[in-house]
């Protein structure tokens, strides 16, 4: 299995759970739960707009205690994980505009951290080496085609959302998908004679 892949099928339908759950009921758990899911995906987001952690730190807040706040009208969105990107990035912006450094989002002003590998086993059987292969590809992406990456293959949203987010269309991002692929694929099979075999 590729460490590269959406979340389980059934992932809309537990966030669409815990959104009802939230919204009718208050539920404090699912609110946990879904903070819990979300919040350190969106603080990477926000840390590539507002190019600080602790600014990071403080949208998601803002974002969540917006969640809390508005819970009753939680059902009306259609697509919450979307809906949570869209407003981490105005948040981050807003956060950038009150302190008078930026007013629109430059997709070449956004850091993106590499990808960091998770505890599956699978990803365990890379070389350092292929790691820090991937690793450096990654970093070397353009800045568009990075950011397209890590939302589309890290965080698992879909194209047309990447492309509602950062007010693309669908196909520059799907050409931008493709370029990163390429450009890591190469880089990953440059160096393929000397990835010991598992």
């Amino acid at each position: 299995m590729s460490r590269f892949c959406y979340l389980p099928m059934n992932e809309a339908a537990h966030i669409a759970d815990l959104q009802h759950r939230i919204a009718t009921t208050g539920d404090q758990d699912a609110y946990k739960e879904l903070f819990l899911r979300f919040q350190p995906l969106l603080k990477k987001f926000a840390y590539t707009i507002c190019h600080s952690r602790e600014g990071a730190e403080e949208v998601v807040s803002d974002v969540f205690m917006r969640i809390w706040v508005k819970r009753k009208t939680l059902d009306h969105i259609q697509n919450l994980k979307l809906y949570l990107y869209i407003a981490t990035r105005n948040f981050s912006l807003n956060y950038l505009r009150a302190r008078q450094r930026h007013s629109t989002l430059q997709l070449e002003e956004l850091k993106v951290d590499t990808i960091a590998l998770g505890d599956d086993p699978h990803e365990h059987l890379l070389s350092v080496e292929m790691q820090q292969r991937i690793a450096m590809a990654v970093n070397d992406l353009p800045p568009q085609c990075k950011i397209v990456f890590k939302l589309v293959k890290e965080d698992g949203l879909r194209q047309r959302e990447v492309a509602e987010l950062l007010h693309l269309t669908p196909k520059t991002v799907e050409n931008q998908l493709a370029i990163a692929v390429k450009r890591i694929g190469k880089a990953v099979l440059s160096g393929n004679d000397r990835v010991p075999k598992q």
